[in-house]
């Protein structure tokens, strides 16, 4: 009897400790500062909403939503694997994406996993419908009193053209001297948003690692395998910042561990 109520109690624990690790949301805030940041963005908050993979936070989305909106964005960007190849639901992520441009306007680019499905016109006409930014391989000029930024976007390069290719797209009729901010999907790509002279970069894609050591970090992430370099956190090289947020959901790996579901927060602040 002593065995069975043990063998319970360990099942029962470890169910909590699973359930805990994949679904108790947490927000990370980073102040950037730059003297490129036009005075009138001073205080331009960002939240990155990334790597759904069509998971669910409580009914209709309710706590991740909540949790978007209290982070009193000015902009949310979403940053590729909305849904997961393996178990395709927008509808699901919709709903969190319709609620989120109630807050905010809502910029998105794809990951692999809308690649993947061969369906990005489909998803990219939902997300349009719905009122998101969406920016393949373009950009968008924001302005405060005359006062400008850039948010550029790029598609993956599972959809045939390099990182630097698809920044030069993006940044074709742009001017390179405003502050700009890209959203990609590829952490791995860091050296490209280098060469690129990108000011801001939000990535995803990694999980965090999936399941997080401490003192070592991240095991595993896509496209990078074993002890991956970028996994979450932030990177500097030169005049860019690249920023990786854990995410949010699951793929082939069904559980993240010691890697809690991640929103990232970024405000701008003009340094003199």
């Amino acid at each position: 009897m002593k065995k069975i109520l043990k063998l319970i109690i360990f099942v029962a624990a470890v169910y909590v400790f699973l359930y805990v690790n994949n679904n108790w949301l947490v927000t990370t805030e980073h102040i950037h500062e730059s003297e490129k940041i036009p005075a009138n963005f001073d205080g331009y908050r960002i939240t990155q909403v990334t790597d759904l993979h069509d998971a669910t936070f409580g009914e209709d989305q309710s706590r991740l939503v909540e949790k978007v909106r209290a982070t009193n964005p000015d902009a949310i960007f979403i940053t590729g694997d909305l849904v997961d190849s393996r178990r395709y639901d927008l509808e699901n992520s919709l709903q969190a994406v319709r609620q989120f441009v109630d807050i905010a306007d809502v910029y998105y680019v794809l990951g692999n996993h809308e690649v993947a499905l061969n369906l990005t016109e489909e998803i990219y006409a939902a997300l349009t419908d719905s009122g998101v930014h969406v920016l393949p391989n373009d950009a968008i000029i924001l302005e405060r009193d005359g006062e400008r930024i850039v948010i550029a976007g790029i598609e993956d390069p599972l959809m045939g053209q390099s990182v630097e290719q698809s920044i030069d797209q993006a940044m074709e009729n742009v001017k390179t001297d405003l502050f700009t901010i890209l959203l990609s999907h590829r952490p791995e790509q860091f050296e490209a948003y280098v060469e690129k002279h990108m000011d801001l970069v939000l990535t995803g894609h990694a999980h965090g690692g999936q399941i997080r050591l401490p003192f070592v970090g991240g095991l595993v992430a896509p496209s990078q395998g074993f002890m991956p370099k970028y996994s979450a956190g932030i990177f500097e090289e030169q005049q860019t910042k690249m920023i990786i947020s854990r995410g949010l959901g699951n793929s082939l790996f069904p559980y993240r561990i010691f890697n809690l579901p991640e929103i990232y927060v970024v405000e701008l602040n003009k340094v003199q």
